[in-house]
Formats: structure tokens, C-alpha cells, sequence
């Protein structure tokens, strides 16, 4: 990490998307009892009309009981800053990689390969605990482009495999070609399905296979009947929760900006439809949290000091996003 401060954001939500974000963050839910770990999020994103930065996110997770977060990059400048971020911040850990989008477009350009070499770089920081987001997505992605996702996709199983971390997959429109991938390369011993979009049938096989599933706000939409049914298959030792921060905001809030702290109203909606008490599915989701990545402090982070003050350094750049 150079001297630099650490920008507060990369980018906006409304920049990706093209639409009008100006709306507020939900209040807080009730805190959980027994602190979970949300799997996946991307608070590098600035979303709403007041974004959160990073530090905001995590102190209202830490109110409901969200006690941390992995960090998920998707191209290299995100996973820098999630490698950045992790390294100061104890309550992050971070997984690196070229997003399955982003795969084609840097095949054609020529740089696949260079921004690969900065992935498996990253990989080697201590606080870096996976390789995602990666795999196929065959809803965004023409068909003529498909094989330079295949190729990235083998590449980072390869890389997880190397450096011995999880691998965390985007899995859309393209769930039998996932399988028949992993398969065939031979899936790395922690692998997650990011966001859970499959049914059933699906969720069998990960049992079969003994990967995870991470079950986003997705499940708490009325209409997503197969995926409720694919967790109640599901074994819960192979279940991980996450919001995919800022997108995918749980009932009763979809459509408002997402951050960890949404965490507790997933949790409550998978409890009931598992029939499961609240406190007892939360100490399984940490159990299983901490077999994939390990514990938040296995690492500690490296603080930083000024030399001048002798104070720790102030390592946060003000956002550009902020209103005025």
C-alpha cells in the first residue's frame, strides 16, 4: 500500500446502473444476539444520498451485531482497495479478482494476463482470504465473449487453489457450465456460490460436493420461491449469509441502498423459513463463516503511524460522493 490515503469510494451505484440514487438508508433492524459476518460486499461503491464509507458501514454493522465483512473485488483497482482496506481495518478481510464481466473486455484489450499477475499477487497478503468475485454470467455476457469468462474462470480456480484460499463465484444464467467447470479443474476445497441464485437441484449438488452456498436479500423477495426452497436443502453446514452491498437489499427495505447492517433482517427471514431459532442459525452462519475464511484476527492488521504525531494514521480520504 503506497503512503496515500485510501479513497473513500471508487465509484456510484447511479454510475453503474444509470439510474436517479438518491434515496436514504433504511434504519437500523433489532441487533442480533449472536454476532454473524456478512460473506460479501462492495463498500467501495457509494450509493444513496448520503453514502456510507467504509468505516460508516462497519460501525452500524457492529450496532445489529454484524461483527465483520469480506470485501469482494472485481477488477484491480477494487481489489487493491480491498487488499488496502483490509490491511488496516480489523473488521474486513478481503477476496480479490476480475469479475466475469470484466473478463472479456480485458481479453480483447490484451491485458487479461497483467491483471491476473496483480490478482495472484494479491493473493499472497495474509488478510486477502479468497479469489472472487469470479466465474460465468451468461445474462450480461454475449455468447461470442463466453469463452474469455471460461478462461478467467479456470484461471482463478487455479490461483485459489495455489495459494490455498476460497474461491467465491458469480454464478448467472450459467449454473451447469459452473458445475462442469469446477468438475473438470477440480473445484478448490472452500468454494462458494456467491449469492445463491439456483434451485433445488442445484443446492443438491453443492451438498454432494461439499461447497457453500451464501444466501443474499434475494431470499427474502416474495417471488423467489426456488431459492427458498433451495435452502431449506441446503445442509447448514454448507450455508454462509452476505447483502452484496449496495445492491440486493432485503424485505422489508428492497430497492433502498444495502450495507452490512442489513444483515440481521436475511438472517431472521432464513430462521423462520428453516424453522430454525434466530441465536442458534446465527452460531451455525459463524461456524461455517469461520471454516471458509478463518477468524478476523488470524492476521491482525498493520497500524500505521504518523511519523511526526506518533498517532495513528488517518488512512480515509474524504468522499467525492458526499452532498455538499
Amino acid at each position: 500500500m503506497a503512503d496515500s490515503k485510501i479513497p473513500s469510494h471508487l465509484r456510484t451505484r447511479g454510475s453503474m446502473e444509470a439510474t436517479d440514487r438518491k434515496q436514504e438508508y433504511p434504519p437500523l433492524p433489532n441487533p442480533l444476539e449472536v454476532g454473524v459476518y456478512d460473506n460479501h460486499a462492495h463498500l467501495e461503491i457509494a450509493d444513496g444520498e448520503n453514502p456510507l464509507d467504509f468505516r460508516e458501514h462497519l460501525a452500524r454493522a457492529e450496532e445489529v451485531g454484524v461483527k465483520g465483512v469480506v470485501q469482494v473485488g472485481t477488477d484491480v483497482p477494487t481489489s487493491l482497495w480491498s487488499a488496502d482496506v483490509a490491511a488496516i481495518e480489523p473488521r474486513v478481510l478481503a477476496a480479490v479478482a476480475i469479475h466475469p464481466n470484466e473478463a472479456p473486455e480485458l481479453h480483447q484489450k490484451g491485458t487479461l494476463d497483467d491483471a491476473l499477475y496483480v490478482i495472484d499477487d494479491l493473493a499472497k497478503r495474509p488478510r486477502v482470504v479468497a479469489i472472487g468475485e469470479t466465474g460465468l454470467d451468461f445474462y450480461r455476457t454475449e455468447a461470442p465473449l463466453h469463452q474469455a469468462q471460461r478462461r478467467s474462470f479456470v484461471e482463478h480456480i487455479r490461483l485459489a487453489k495455489s495459494h490455498n484460499i476460497a474461491l467465491q463465484i458469480h454464478d448467472r444464467d450459467a449454473h451447469q457450465e459452473v458445475v462442469d467447470i469446477l468438475l473438470k479443474e477440480g473445484a478448490p476445497e472452500r468454494t462458494v456460490f456467491h449469492c445463491f441464485s439456483g434451485d433445488a437441484e442445484l443446492a443438491a449438488i453443492l451438498n454432494e460436493h461439499g461447497w457453500y452456498a451464501s444466501f443474499a436479500g434475494t431470499v427474502t423477495f416474495t417471488n423467489a420461491k426456488k431459492l427458498q426452497a433451495a435452502l431449506q436443502v441446503m445442509d447448514k453446514n454448507r450455508i454462509l449469509i452476505e447483502t452484496d452491498t449496495p445492491f440486493l437489499t432485503p424485505q422489508p427495505h428492497r430497492g433502498k441502498p444495502n450495507s452490512p447492517y442489513m444483515v440481521p433482517h436475511t438472517l431472521r427471514y432464513m430462521a423462520k423459513k428453516l424453522e430454525m431459532d434466530e441465536n442458534a442459525l446465527a452460531e451455525q452462519l459463524t461456524k461455517n463463516t469461520f471454516q471458509v475464511y478463518g477468524r478476523w484476527d488470524d492476521n491482525p492488521v498493520r497500524v500505521r503511524t504518523n511519523p511526526v504525531t506518533g498517532q495513528p494514521w488517518d488512512e480515509l480520504e474524504p468522499s467525492p460522493f458526499h452532498e455538499s
